[in-house]
């Protein structure tokens, strides 16, 4: 039986009919459309039918049979030449319990109280895609070159000058290296200071993620424990004297929230320029510090080049932009630029360029503004409805987050993992710690993301659910 074609020929297209022709039919049988041994209409047939030349039909057969995707003869007639079927390989999932698993929970979304992930209904959205939308229309336009690779001029000279006016940072654009996010910028910073095989010291509890990267990086690690001064110097300094690298969030420790003391700033500076250790600021809040004004960022006190400063726009923009930046230290800036020239190239120029222009007519500052009234409002809202049901000591507002403290043994990832089914993913605190000794169990109820219309019943079934499984 002849298989019905359903070809459509645009006769004012520059593509030669018998090449549309072709491509049809060829697209129809890789496919599977057209399966192996389906017959096909006699060229003259399919001439009619379309209302074409029997040459053009006839040209677009013979091709088809060069390539081998038809056969044709007297008898049979012109069918599909046989061929393997496609393999279908179906979406592995990941291995139980490894960390690629516990990445696309802790990212997957959108759900309520996650966490890494700005408000959206105080984003001026239609603004946005309106620069943006200018922004690749440039790009599209401009002459085909290849990009700076330390990230587009009028970006960089925005991030500095944001960056001296929110953070106390002295620099200048040529310092700036513009990356793709947080996790890009420690790629590259970890590959320009070449700290392989050297000793690290890393905040207990400190980012899963970041914990895993020094780890790929082939670092060794030295959890070191944070209190209300952040983290302690003293234990590191006992414990792993001769590390190369310090990896600290000293405005809001994440996921605690306290801020590193002057005092242990300037020991931790002290020490590192002394030792020839580099210190990475993960500044992942910015200013976004909802009681008082944010803390100076480290690098605005390091005099002796040792700081190596990461911001990104994820949670103040989107992490779907996947925009971040490096300040490397005046000594550094021309490693930074020779590896990010051919190893990390930053993101495409429009978004940067949008990006740019959202900060020069001062829509980025405004937003912040914004930003923090919502959050400072959800996160009073989010304490009063739970403060009936848990005790003082056990809720602590820390940095965009609310942290609920559990009973030490509490299955704190089997909870999130309930609280999913309702469309609620807080972040298990036990993932955040190296130390099993020191491991504590809570949930990290994400600020920006609390529901408003719906914050009671929410909080109900939060409650519920931890009784549940406490």
């Amino acid at each position: 039986m002849t298989k019905p074609l359903n070809l459509n020929v645009d006769r004012s297209a520059k593509r030669p009919l018998a090449e549309q022709i072709r491509s049809g039919i060829a697209t129809a049988i890789e496919s599977g459309v057209l399966e192996p041994g389906a017959r096909l209409p006699s060229w003259q047939d399919l001439a009619a039918q379309l209302g074409v030349a029997r040459g053009t039909v006839r040209t677009a057969y013979e091709k088809l049979n060069a390539a081998q995707l038809i056969v044709a003869s007297r008898a049979a007639g012109t069918r599909v030449a046989p061929r393997p079927r496609p393999v279908v390989k179906s979406e592995q999932p990941p291995r139980p319990g490894s960390f690629l698993e516990i990445y696309q929970e802790m990212t997957q979304g959108p759900a309520f109280f996650q966490m890494g992930v700005p408000a959206t209904e105080t984003f001026p959205a239609t603004l946005f895609a309106r620069i943006r939308a200018n922004a690749i229309r440039v790009e599209a336009s401009a002459a085909p070159n290849y990009p700076d690779p330390r990230g587009e001029l009028e970006l960089r000279r925005e991030i500095a000058g944001y960056l001296a006016v929110a953070r106390g940072i002295d620099c200048s654009p040529s310092q700036i290296i513009v990356t793709g996010g947080y996790a890009a910028g420690l790629g590259l910073a970890l590959r320009v200071l070449g700290v392989e095989g050297q000793k690290a010291w890393m905040e207990d509890p400190g980012f899963p993620f970041t914990r895993k990267g020094l780890e790929l990086a082939r670092l060794s690690l030295s959890p070191v424990p944070v209190d209300a001064d952040g983290i302690d110097i003293d234990h590191g300094l006992r414990h792993a004297p001769d590390a190369k690298l310090v990896v600290v969030t000293p405005g809001q420790q994440a996921p605690v929230g306290s801020t590193l003391s002057l005092e242990r700033r300037l020991r931790l500076l002290g020490w590192a320029a002394a030792s020839g250790a580099w210190v990475i600021e993960d500044d992942y809040l910015s200013e976004l510090q909802l009681t008082g004004r944010a803390a100076p960022a480290l690098a605005s006190l390091d005099r002796a080049g040792r700081v190596i400063h990461i911001g990104s726009f994820s949670k103040t923009i989107s992490p779907t932009l996947r925009l971040g930046f490096i300040v490397a230290p005046i000594d550094l800036m021309a490693r930074f630029a020779e590896v990010a020239a051919c190893l990390a190239p930053p993101p495409g120029p429009s978004v940067q360029l949008a990006t740019a222009e959202f900060m020069r007519e001062g829509h980025y500052l405004r937003h912040l503004r914004r930003l923090k009234r919502a959050y400072v409002a959800k996160q009073e809202d989010l304490l009063a409805e739970l403060q009936p049901h848990f005790g003082a000591d056990d809720l602590v507002a820390t940095g965009l987050a609310v942290l609920l403290r559990l009973p030490n043994g509490a299955a704190d990832l089997t909870i999130a993992r309930e609280l999913l089914a309702f469309g609620m993913f807080p972040v298990p605190l036990s993932a955040w710690y190296a130390s099993a000794e020191r491991s504590r169990s809570g949930l990290l109820l994400g600020v920006a993301t609390s529901p408003t219309k719906v914050l009671a019943r929410s909080c109900d079934r939060l409650v519920d659910i931890i009784r549940r499984f406490s």
